[in-house]
């Protein structure tokens, strides 16, 4: 494990609680979080390259700031060691760019950290898309809509200025949730407001995208509404969120039919001569698992590594979701329509 803060320990607990794999050695720079576990006498080391140096575990998870996922993804394709990269893959488009080449070349094993990839939920949504019902999916709405606390900014005045809002930090997950439902996006445009906090920085987002097929979306994106409409508090799969189970935060609508996520409320005309406004819907609820995509995640990550699957999420996607992101953002701040393919 490279990396022992919040979302590095959250790996940790998951892999001590794991029957496929163990934790190896730590690596952290801050004395304190790698000192945190001497009890687990495990080797502890400051850097990447100093457990390279010292052994050659058979694979590596990066949960360290998004800034050094580049350089420390190219020391372990040198080292030809799998790692799990958290998202997002790179900074900048251009760096992540560099890390696909690599990989490429060397058949690097590099799954990104895009854990609702690894959702039961988004397994179910994407299984009903590809079984037609839904016919030629059209538009798409969906929503993270949410209330950060004061105490988030005041913990990091970062997150206060330009790169520390939402569209950076939280529609990263999105992206990927959409390109996994609709298909490639091609083309975005948005309105950004900070008006409610004033901070320099984006609070509320009105995105517009189009995708591939010819479907078109709407995503409205905010960190300082007092609502449920998100992924988060809608789909149960992490317990540190308040969850609503009446509550949907994507709806998919095809020319056949329509899907609410994650309530997975299915509305479909059974015969097209019946597709009319006059006529009624058939309606009903899929079955549905829950399940934690983290946990999932790190089974799948274990696969990679015995070479019994290719990852599920590439470096290129990471970089596809990345690009799109810098796309939404330029179109924000300029008001053009930014193309992305």
């Amino acid at each position: 494990m490279v990396g022992a803060g919040l979302i590095g320990r959250r790996h940790i607990e998951l892999i001590k609680q794991s029957s496929e794999c163990r934790l190896a050695a730590v690596v952290d720079p801050n004395h304190a979080a790698r000192e945190a576990f001497r009890e687990d006498r495990l080797p502890l080391f400051d850097t990447l390259d100093g457990l390279f140096a010292a052994e050659r575990p058979d694979g590596v998870v990066l949960a360290t700031p998004s800034q050094l996922h580049v350089a420390q993804g190219l020391a372990c394709v040198e080292a030809g060691v799998p790692a799990l990269i958290e998202k997002p893959v790179a900074v900048t488009v251009e760096d992540g760019q560099r890390l696909r080449e690599a990989a490429e070349a060397a058949n690097a094993k590099l799954l990104v950290g895009h854990h609702r990839q690894h959702s039961p939920i988004m397994a179910k949504a994407q299984e009903v898309v590809e079984s037609g019902i839904l016919g030629r999916l059209v538009a798409v709405t969906g929503s993270a809509m949410f209330y950060k606390p004061d105490e988030y900014f005041e913990e990091g005045p970062w997150r206060r200025e330009l790169g520390g809002g939402p569209i950076l930090i939280n529609m990263i997950h999105e992206v990927g949730n959409l390109r996994a439902l609709m298909g490639e996006i091609t083309a975005v445009q948005a309105f950004s407001s900070n008006d409610t906090r004033g901070f320099p920085v984006e609070d509320t987002v009105a995105i517009n995208l189009r995708f591939a097929s010819g479907a078109l979306g709407t995503f409205l994106l905010s960190d300082t509404a007092a609502s449920a409409q998100s992924w988060e508090q809608t789909a149960g799969e992490n317990a540190s969120y308040a969850s609503y189970e009446d509550v949907d935060c994507y709806s998919l609508a095809g020319t056949d039919g329509s899907l609410a996520i994650p309530t997975m409320r299915l509305k479909t005309h059974r015969k097209k001569a019946d597709r009319s406004w006059w006529k009624p819907l058939e309606t009903g609820n899929l079955a549905l698992e829950r399940a934690d995509p983290l946990e999932r995640q790190l089974r799948h990550f274990c696969a990679v590594i015995r070479g019994e699957t290719d990852p599920v999420v590439t470096v290129h996607d990471g970089l596809r979701n990345l690009a799109i992101i810098v796309a939404i953002d330029r179109a924000a701040r300029t008001g053009e329509v930014v193309l992305t393919a």
